[in-house]
């Protein structure tokens, strides 16, 4: 299988937010992760193996400081970005069988580092989350290393990129709980949390070195705290933020066992 300079080119070039953005492209690489962009609803538009375009094309192609044997360039789904409120809401699960809506998300303040992204992802998908929402300043998804980090997750997790302010008025208009950690919080676990059974439960995770910005901190209906041990003790000023998230995530589904 030959390829052409402009085809190495053109994927080359979806190593820049840019050109994915512009050519609504992005590309994966390893066995594992390709073969899932394979079996997702997500449109895959050529794979590439080093055995049939060669091992200095492939070089050429790949984002990776060690090349894999395969790469995919996928498109990117239709509604990453969501703009108008009532498919907001469609998202949250709010329709006529369900005015309310129902379910657990998780709401991304400026996150900024890919790695942290990508796990996010996985952590979402691993704890059931239904879907993940981004401030539009959020890295992109859909950066080598956050769909690396991911491995796979990102075929699986439902994510889009909107107005976090809007998101929020839209669950609290629905009498859902906006969740959100920060050091002068509740204790998280002598709390009771809800985990969306009859209204959407929003957890806002902030940006890795700010915390949650003070426009959505003022829409949080929950703040949370979790408490180092020995809680009269203190030894790093804060958690990273994927760690965070997943420490939550874990305590929200643990009391929905529970119940």
């Amino acid at each position: 299988m030959a390829i052409s300079n402009n085809e190495i080119k053109r994927i080359k070039s979806l190593s820049m937010k840019k050109y994915r953005d512009q050519l609504g492209l992005f590309t994966v690489e390893g066995e594992k992760i390709v073969n899932e962009a394979l079996s997702s609803s997500f449109e895959v538009e050529g794979i590439y193996r080093r055995d049939e375009i060669g091992e200095e094309a492939m070089k050429k192609i790949s984002q990776q400081n060690s090349p894999s044997p395969v790469l995919a360039v996928v498109k990117k789904p239709a509604d990453l970005e969501i703009a108008d409120p009532a498919a907001l809401e469609t998202a949250l699960g709010i329709k006529a069988a369900c005015p309310n809506g129902q379910g657990l998300y998780l709401a991304l303040d400026s996150m900024r580092d890919p790695g942290n992204l990508g796990t996010v992802l996985r952590i979402a998908d691993w704890f059931g989350i239904e879907a993940i929402f981004a401030s539009p300043d959020t890295v992109d998804v859909f950066n080598s290393k956050t769909v690396q980090a991911t491995m796979g997750a990102v075929f699986r997790v439902r994510f889009h990129y909107c107005d976090l302010s809007r998101l929020c008025g839209i669950v609290r208009k629905a009498g859902g709980n906006i969740y959100g950690t920060f050091l002068n919080g509740e204790n998280m676990y002598g709390k009771n949390l809800s985990c969306g059974e009859a209204s959407p439960s929003l957890i806002v995770i902030g940006n890795e070195s700010e915390g949650i910005s003070e426009a959505i901190g003022s829409l949080v209906t929950d703040r949370l705290y979790i408490p180092p041990y020995p809680m009269d003790e203190t030894g790093s000023e804060s958690l990273n933020a994927a760690v965070a998230t997943a420490i939550t995530v874990a305590e929200f589904r643990r009391q929905g066992l529970q119940r």
